[in-house]
């Protein structure tokens, strides 16, 4: 009996520093007080922001036909009105339709690890190649048969590399003409490019880490709003999607497990996602399931 009171309480105390610790690895202590500061704000603020807790999910978890795996990253392409992705395992330039049909698909050649698309302008587009952190200007037009990485400008970095663990999203302000990269772990960071991509090389090239209170344990892909000024990071292994400011605070979020916002199972893996001028939210999982969320009209 005197063995078991002394045990109970160094049991009690393990217990404790082991919850102390999954909190501190899975920064929940940081998520629930970013929960509960979203909760008492009040309509100004949400008028400010997308106010990402109104979206529901409208199309969930449909299997995209003619992908079989990897599936990863997406951008919104305004000019064609459609989706652009990539997968990295077969490496291929993908266009979906607005419900997550394959209309087309370009075979990338010379591409390692391509993690990231992001539309730039009409027929340009910028590919993060996550193991090599090599950014690469590509052009695709009606007569594109195969995208060539040897005739792509580019523009490599050297920044905290350990390989798997890379460039894996982008987002391009198109009116400060700002080029956004997020480094999915280790540290988790997003930087800001200026003077890439570029119509003739230049040298005036310009990296800043961009400041920002995230909480989520890695970043698989962002959106850039060019209404607000804020930026959309995606989460997997959090399975979250954040808003946050041009100052880099969080505003609001949406989580990707189910049972919330109309999620009838987590989503497995997201690794990309894209807005539509109208503000609908495009998301994709591996291997290759897509989803949209919306704001309930009214």
């Amino acid at each position: 009996m005197r063995a078991l009171k002394i045990l109970l309480p160094a049991l009690l105390g393990v217990t404790v520093l082991l919850a102390v610790a999954a909190g501190v690895h899975y920064r929940l202590f940081e998520r629930g007080w970013f929960h509960l500061n979203q909760w008492h704000q009040g309509e100004q603020a949400q008028d400010a922001s997308l106010w990402l807790p109104d979206y529901q999910a409208t199309i969930q978890g449909k299997v995209i036909s003619g992908i079989d795996d990897d599936l990863s990253a997406l951008t919104f392409d305004p000019d064609r009105n459609s989706l652009i992705a990539v997968t990295n395992g077969k490496p291929h330039w993908l266009e979906l339709s607005l419900e997550g049909e394959l209309l087309r698909a370009i075979p990338l050649v010379g591409f390692g690890d391509p993690e990231a698309i992001e539309y730039i302008s009409e027929g340009v587009y910028v590919i993060s190649d996550e193991r090599l952190q090599r950014l690469l200007r590509i052009e695709v037009n009606e007569q594109t048969t195969l995208i060539d990485a040897a005739q792509a400008q580019q523009l490599s970095l050297g920044i905290d590399l350990n390989g798997n663990k890379g460039f894996e999203g982008l987002a391009y302000d198109t009116a400060g003409k700002r080029l956004f990269v997020a480094k999915e772990r280790d540290p988790v960071r997003i930087y800001e490019i200026s003077g890439f991509p570029f119509a003739e090389p230049t040298p005036s090239v310009h990296i800043n880490e961009h400041e920002a209170r995230l909480f989520v344990r890695d970043l698989s892909s962002l959106q850039f709003d060019e209404q607000t000024g804020h930026l959309l990071a995606l989460s997997d292994e959090s399975r979250l999607v954040v808003e946050l400011d041009g100052k880099g605070q969080p505003l609001s979020s949406l989580s990707l497990s189910a049972g919330k916002h109309g999620l009838k199972s987590n989503v497995p893996q997201a690794e990309g996602i894209a807005m539509g001028p109208d503000g609908t939210l495009y998301v994709v999982s591996e291997p290759n399931l897509f989803y949209v969320f919306r704001k309930p009209a009214g």
